[in-house]
Parts: C-alpha cells; structure tokens; sequence
C-alpha cells in the first residue's frame, strides 16, 4: 500500500492551546480522503502544517516518503496543490490573467497549459470577465485551477463547497470526480457537508480534539452504515453456523453481536436458532448516515 501522505504524532500548540495531538493520518495514493471534524476540531491547522505554512511543534509528516524535517521536503510540496480556507483569486483580473500570476510565483518558464486548465475546471469561455463578477461557484472553480498550476499529484481543498449552492456544489463534486478518475490526482478534502462528502470520498478521517480518532474506507463505511438488524446472542458459534448455512448475510462483531444484513423474519430467526439451542437476547434495527456514524464516533455534539 502507498501513502502520499503520512503523519507521525503530529502536533501543534499555541502558547496554552492544542490545536492537534499526536495526530496520525494515512493518505493513499489515488485516494479521495474526506477528513471530517467540527470546527475547532484541527482540520485547517492540519492542512496548514502540510502545506508549509506554519511548522509543528511536535511529531512529523512526509510525502511521498519524504519526512518535513528533510530540506528535499520543498521540492516535494511543489506536487501540491491547495486552497486553504479561501481561494487566492485577484479580482480585477480574468481567470486567464490569474493563473498567469501563479505560473509566475511558482517560476513556470512559460504560460503553456492555461487553457487546458482553463478547460478542465469549465472557465474556458470567461473570456475578458473579470473574477469580481464571478458567481460563487465560478471563484471556486478559479481557485482549484489556480491549485492546479504546475501538475500537481495531490490536491488539498479546505472546505471548498462552504457557501455554495445546490448547482455550485455539483460543479465542484463533478470536478473533483474527474481529477480523480482521469487525471489521477490524490485529493485530501475537509468539509462540513457530509452527505456531500460520501458521494465523493474513498477514505474517511475522523477528526476530534486535534486527533485522527477513525480512519476508515468508503466500503467500511457502507458496511457500517446500511440498513441492518444487530443481533445479541449467547451462542455466536451457532448462530454463525445457522446464517453460514442459510446463505443470509452477516457480519460477526463481538463475542456476542453479529449484523445482518438481509431481510429477515426475527421471529422465525429466533425460533430457529432457539432449536440449534442458541438465542438472541436483543436485536435492533440499524440504518445510519454518515453524520450519524460521525456523531456515534465523537460521542454526540453539533456543528460539524
């Protein structure tokens, strides 16, 4: 397995705040990692720290195996691209004119590209517009160009559908699918938008109190949150046989729980497993999202 990106108990105090600690992530290559906290949770300083633009005070990260603590690390964060907090966007310029400035701040030789760019994200015919007159959406799209100066293989976003609306925040999720899927770029993605967040995302981290307390794919995820019966038995070795034989679906959780995850007749369940002397003892009805999954994870709470 390959992680473009790591991080090692990654830690970062301001005088008597801990805005992370002994935080650990894994990024895999090619993946989309949604990374979800409330706010005040660490998710911008995180982003911040990786991006270069401030230093931890503890612990340590690399990229593409390289630790921070390397000086090969500035040569490596050119393969980044980000937008942190707020795109960068010059307003009385064209979005043509602005990617113009980043290839000069970056020391591009030439402007080759831009209109490729200018393609890729849908600004191609903004023509002599000026970014001021940009919808939401359209600054947003800018931004992720920008970002995307130089060919970068990872792509960070901080919040990037914050403010948008139902027709921006398609945009921006269809844009992220492509850059994914045909150009290959790995995209570390923080947001408040749940729902949204699980139509794109590959892996989930799961922020809270300046530490990674959940990692976990999307295919975890869906195991966890589909429609379920969760069964308490004193028998888990029977039942397991009984469900094994019957070809009904299920997952062994403890000694004790297991999930189904086919319809079935509790009833009938319990009288069947009843005569193999195994019986259930509690059973519920589970079907999550993943704002509830989140919750569970942190224990309650709001404004995530």
């Amino acid at each position: 397995m390959e992680y473009i990106l790591e991080t090692h108990n990654l830690g970062k105090r301001y005088k008597n705040f801990k805005a992370l600690s002994d935080l650990n992530m894994h990024i895999e290559k090619g993946s989309i990692y949604g990374l979800i906290g409330k706010n005040g949770a660490g998710k911008t300083t995180l982003i911040r720290l990786i991006c270069g633009l401030q230093k931890p005070t503890s612990g340590n990260y690399s990229i593409y195996g390289i630790s921070n603590l390397n000086k090969k690390i500035i040569e490596v964060r050119k393969r980044i691209g980000a937008i942190v907090e707020t795109p960068s966007i010059y307003l009385d310029l064209t979005a043509k004119e602005n990617l113009k400035e980043q290839y000069k701040i970056i020391g591009l030789p030439s402007y080759d590209g831009t209109d490729e760019i200018l393609e890729l994200v849908g600004l191609s015919e903004t023509g002599s517009k000026k970014a001021k007159n940009f919808s939401l959406g359209m600054r947003q799209r800018l931004g992720i160009a920008i970002a995307l100066v130089g060919n970068p293989d990872l792509l960070i976003l901080d919040e990037p559908i914050n403010g948008l609306d139902p027709e921006g925040i398609i945009e921006i999720r269809e844009l992220i699918l492509k850059l994914n899927k045909e150009k290959g770029i790995t995209v570390l993605i923080s947001s408040h938008y749940l729902d949204e967040l699980s139509k794109i995302a590959t892996h989930y981290g799961f922020v809270d109190k300046g530490r990674i307390i959940k990692e976990i794919t999307n295919n975890e995820l869906q195991l966890n949150c589909k429609k379920r019966i969760e069964i308490s038995v004193n028998n888990i070795k029977e039942a397991s046989k009984y469900l094994e034989q019957n070809c009904i679906s299920y997952e062994v959780i403890s000694d004790k729980i297991i999930n189904i995850y086919d319809n079935v007749n509790i009833s009938e369940l319990a009288i069947s497993l009843s005569a193999k002397g195994c019986s259930i003892n509690e059973f519920h009805e589970k079907e999550e999202s993943l704002e509830n999954y989140y919750m569970n994870l942190i224990g309650g709470g709001a404004n995530v």
